[in-house]
């Protein structure tokens, strides 16, 4: 069947053949490339907004901040301190997480809570204020 065909036809079909493969993987090649920019567009936009919103420099926005984590800071760290020692019957609840081990659920996280009278420095108050202070720090680097 083959061989009446002349060897032009054959060089002609497989020549049409891998232009056609080649085109075709050009094509598919062009769309990812095109595809990549639109990310590419997408997160350079996305970067854009996040900048603009980290480096809002609305004075009430800074003076929220400030407010909001001073706040904390007394009434997390200081105002129990301040009650235990100027009202040293009044007690203090501490809260602070256990984790109880069950053989078949694994552990298993509760909360306990306990009054201290006095002055107490507890773990939680060791954290809140290690992270109050990183974050407050950390913002102001970031801007310089």
């Amino acid at each position: 069947m083959f061989a009446n065909l002349p060897l032009e036809t054959f060089t002609f079909l497989g020549s049409s053949l891998i232009g056609t493969v080649s085109k075709l993987v050009g094509l598919f090649l062009a769309a990812k490339r095109e595809e990549k920019l639109l990310q590419l567009q997408v997160m350079s936009a996305q970067a854009k907004i996040i900048s603009d919103a980290r480096n809002c420099a609305v004075p009430s926005v800074q003076w929220t901040r400030r407010v909001i984590s001073l706040l904390a800071v007394f009434f997390i760290i200081c105002f129990p301190k301040i009650v235990a020692v100027f009202f040293p019957h009044v007690p203090v609840i501490i809260g602070y997480t256990e984790l109880q081990h069950a053989f078949f659920s694994g552990a298993t996280a509760h909360t306990v809570w306990q009054s201290a009278y006095g002055l107490t420095i507890t773990p939680l108050d060791t954290h809140m204020l290690a992270a109050i202070i990183g974050l407050y720090f950390g913002g102001s680097l970031a801007q310089h």
